[in-house]
């Protein structure tokens, strides 16, 4: 666990926003600025500061502190969100990659996605007939969380940013969705793969970023058998 720590820490430290990389790691964990301040004794205030980018960049001390109030505050509630960052961890290097791109032969409108992929819309339905997909990107959620620095995110787009995130291995869409909130760059629709109960917090940033938000339970292959077809 300690190697996750600082895994973390090193984010924080070398971002060019580490308040960012701080509200991600924060909301990853589902905990409060309220909650946060108490255990690094500092104001929610300060913390709201550090997240907005409008403080400097935060000391070593605090940055240690945030990390392990993180983790205690996790622990406390079963600890299921580093149990979920340590198995994969531990995941061998020779996996396959934890992201694939495709780009279409030609675009395809967001209705017309949804139908393919048998796709439920659980946010921002009156976007999807304004989009028009050139491609997907295939994510394995918490090892792009886990692994990818903010200085490769980009490379998540390939040629355009008019693609649609099909994230896999989800359990509600927080995780992912906190990502997308703090990332420079959008893509143009979400799909959560194989989730029952879409967290709350993943629907209300996807309404705040206008993001087409939808889940489907088809089988992984099929989803892809079928758009590389386009």
């Amino acid at each position: 666990m300690d190697d996750i720590k600082d895994r973390i820490a090193g984010e924080i430290t070398l971002s060019d926003t580490p308040g960012s990389v701080m509200k991600k790691w924060r909301e990853l964990f589902g905990v409060t600025q309220t909650e946060l301040a108490k255990y690094i004794k500092i104001s929610n205030s300060t913390i709201s500061d550090y997240e907005s980018n409008r403080r400097l960049s935060p000391g070593v001390g605090v940055i240690r502190r945030f990390v392990e109030a993180i983790f205690i505050i996790d622990e406390s509630r079963g600890g299921s969100v580093a149990q979920s960052l340590a198995n994969i961890s531990q995941r061998k290097p020779e996996e396959e990659p934890f992201y694939t791109i495709h780009d279409f032969g030609s675009p395809i409108g967001g209705t017309d996605f949804n139908r393919i992929i048998e796709g439920k819309i659980v946010a921002n339905p009156g976007y999807l007939d304004t989009i028009k997909l050139f491609g997907y990107t295939r994510l394995d959620s918490l090892r792009v969380i886990l692994e990818m620095s903010p200085s490769e995110y980009p490379k998540l787009f390939g040629a355009t940013t008019e693609r649609a995130f099909i994230f896999e291995r989800v359990s509600t869409g927080r995780s992912p969705m906190v990502v997308i909130r703090v990332a420079p760059i959008k893509p143009k629709l979400i799909v959560m793969h194989n989730v029952t109960n879409v967290d709350r917090l993943a629907i209300k940033i996807a309404q705040i970023e206008k993001l087409p938000l939808l889940t489907t339970k088809l089988d992984a292959d099929e989803i892809y058998a079928r758009l590389n077809k386009i």
